[in-house]
């Protein structure tokens, strides 16, 4: 049997959920406005999406306030704490969803002019999927599906290949000189909005399972692949090291493109005795990164040269190229050396990509 005091909790809580929903269609609506005029080049409905963020803007201020008010008027514990929280942290992503909506819109404007026929039909692709993920991820919320939430939790990934094609070919656009650089930077600019429109609805399911469960985001695995051209040194002693030192922050790999076969013994056993066990590792021979399952966040090659072996990086795909500052050798002075340096380079790329939490 429910007391008053919890009814008049729930009530509250329901009204916050309404205007949220209200918040949701508008947000969505905007999305949807902001797409059309993008595709059809009517300056007028893009107006209207720039004028109508302020409105989104208001309400979201609204539901915050309502938020804040219940946790100061009830002191909510467990589930309505969490409801709350999440609450607040959904009307966050509303809000910059909207606010890109806006900022697609005020391109438009600029632009002047219908997306041009070469890159049409992916930029309404890469829209089309933006919207989906974002129309999945509201329903998970209000509907409080987790099933729904799980499945359209990484939707956003899918982006990745339509967001690749569409940027080369606005590449290629720019080097014909048939459309101005302006034009250009305005569609860049407008692909990469409507990419954080699909990042945004992630956060959205992370707040749709937070409040059903309390699972708050897993820390994210970046995929790494270190590279030297036989992969018989820097890249190994590289991929086993963080394989060691940061087993649940990334996937490792190494590779080269002029591999010759087994490692070195001096190499086993110098990592031997640094407490790591290379007996089972073999070189890699290093193909176009196009060609992998999965695209890797960052690529680190050790020697010079690499970018001709890689054939094209994904969007996403970051590439350093890193000095060693030890020589080609395979002694234990000269292995130590290396050894140190490469230790310095993965606790510095770990701690710049996954922060403090590093593990």
């Amino acid at each position: 049997m429910t007391t008053h005091y919890e009814e008049r909790m729930q009530v509250d809580l329901d009204t916050i959920h309404r205007k949220l929903r209200k918040v949701s269609d508008l947000v969505e609506n905007q999305v949807q406005n902001a797409v059309e005029a993008l595709l059809t080049g009517t300056d007028d409905l893009a107006k209207q999406v720039v004028l109508g963020d302020r409105q989104v803007n208001r309400r979201i201020k609204q539901v915050d306030y309502l938020c804040h008010a219940f946790i100061v008027r009830h002191a909510p514990s467990a589930g309505h704490l969490r409801q709350a929280s999440a609450a607040l942290r959904f009307g966050v992503a509303l809000e910059r969803v909207g606010d890109y909506a806006g900022m697609i819109s005020r391109e438009v404007v600029q632009l002047g002019q219908p997306v041009p026929d070469a890159v049409s039909r992916d930029i309404e692709l890469i829209a089309h999927q933006a919207r989906h993920t974002l129309s999945e991820a509201l329903r998970a919320f209000h509907e409080s599906d987790l099933e729904i939430a799980r499945q359209t939790y990484g939707l956003a990934d899918q982006t990745d290949l339509t967001l690749d094609k569409v940027m080369t070919e606005l590449v290629v656009m720019g080097d014909s000189r048939a459309h101005s650089v302006q034009s250009i930077f305005s569609l860049l600019r407008i692909v990469s909005l409507i990419k954080r429109v699909a990042e945004q609805s992630e956060n959205i399911c992370e707040q749709a399972i937070f409040q059903m469960t309390g699972e708050t985001r897993h820390a994210r695995v970046f995929r790494i692949l270190f590279v030297d051209e036989h992969n018989n040194r820097s890249s190994q002693i590289a991929e086993a090291y963080a394989r060691k030192a940061f087993p649940k922050s990334g996937v490792y790999h190494s590779a080269g493109w002029n591999c010759n076969g087994e490692l070195d013994e001096n190499l086993i056993d110098f990592m031997d005795r640094h407490g790591v066990d290379m007996r089972s590792a073999f070189t890699r021979r290093l193909r176009p990164v196009a060609d992998e399952p999965e695209h890797f966040h960052v690529i680190v090659s050790f020697s010079p040269g690499i970018r001709e072996h890689l054939g094209k990086l994904p969007y996403r795909t970051t590439l350093l190229e890193w000095d060693h500052g030890a020589g080609s050798g395979m002694d234990d002075e000269t292995l130590e050396k290396l050894y140190k340096n490469v230790v310095v380079y993965v606790q510095d790329l770990m701690l710049t990509l996954a922060g403090p939490d590093a593990r």
